[in-house]
């Protein structure tokens, strides 16, 4: 069935694609946040379509740097998160700060997570540096316009040792504001993620982790599928498939509490052809840890039992 929405892949989505996407839940799902039980802080660095320019030889490709940092809240029976964006994309810039809650629910086999998220989003637009067809064009006559958007976005995961499965929607609001003399809306976008960790019968220091992200802003879809092969958890390979975009090819390890990824994904769309593009890098950091805090088992209240 997922076969069949191949053909309807487009790439008009606002917000930033990641080939980590496996690795991303905290950046697309506010009710992920806390669900480890541990404290974590993970960056992701990408360079997409390296080489693209434009007429005048200027670099146009998207450059993304993100991170998110969650924790367990027991207190407050659930966890929290922040997140930190910033996006370029030719003569854009984008950068954002988002505040998440989760409210954790103990389900048959794992755990499930609530949660909501507020997100600012400043937007910047350099008008100066379009060259217009024709001249005396009002809209590109400008120099730099900036607009802050405000939104939200909810969502659900739910985790186990075995498998996970989440789904959110962001942007719910659709803020909108005025950059130059035009209106800019933020697009509303739902997202699907799943996994399962697949003990390999033959040895079982190896775990197939297959994976799946599915992404629309309703006017366009978009799908990500994964298959990782984990060696004694320390060290990982794979390939993901996006239709008519990119096929990408994952490597990394994990060292104690530190995990560090790398992915090339090699274009295969038509800004790969001719030399326009020489594929996109992308580098992933992660540390977590957990705080063990050794509990008083006994209490005595009278000095005279002691």
């Amino acid at each position: 069935m997922l076969f069949l929405l191949f053909h309807l892949a487009g790439f008009a989505q606002q917000e930033a694609q990641f080939s980590h996407n496996m690795f991303n839940n905290m950046g697309i799902n506010p009710g992920y946040a806390g669900l480890r039980s541990a404290i974590c802080a993970t960056g992701l660095a990408r360079q997409q379509w390296v080489g693209l320019r434009d007429e005048n030889d200027m670099r146009v490709s998207p450059e993304t740097y993100t991170l998110n940092l969650d924790a367990p809240l027991p207190f407050l029976r659930g966890g929290a998160a922040l997140g930190f964006i910033q996006d370029r994309l030719g003569y854009e810039t984008n950068i954002g700060a988002r505040i998440s809650y989760s409210y954790h629910l103990r389900v048959p086999g794992g755990k499930l997570g609530l949660g909501a998220q507020l997100g600012f989003l400043d937007k910047r637009i350099d008008f100066s540096q379009f060259r217009p067809i024709s001249g005396g064009d009002p809209v590109l006559g400008g120099g730099q316009e900036t607009h802050m958007f405000t939104d939200f976005a909810i969502g659900g995961f739910f985790l186990s040792d075995k498998y996970w499965a989440g789904i959110s929607a962001t942007q719910l609001a659709e803020a909108s504001g005025q950059l130059g003399n035009s209106m800019y809306s933020l697009r509303r976008h739902m997202y699907l993620a799943a996994g399962y960790n697949l003990p390999w019968s033959g040895n079982p220091s190896y775990v197939i982790r297959p994976s799946l992200l599915a992404k629309t802003d309703m006017a366009s879809f978009q799908l990500d599928i994964n298959t990782m092969v984990v060696y004694n958890n320390q060290f990982w390979g794979g390939v993901s498939f996006r239709p008519q975009d990119a096929v990408v090819f994952l490597f990394g390890l994990h060292w104690d509490q530190i995990s560090v990824g790398y992915s090339y994904d090699f274009t295969t769309s038509p800004l790969g052809s001719n030399g326009r593009s020489n594929g996109s890098h992308e580098i992933m950091l992660q540390y977590c840890f957990k705080l063990d805090i050794d509990k008083i088992r006994e209490i005595q209240r009278n000095i005279r039992f002691l």
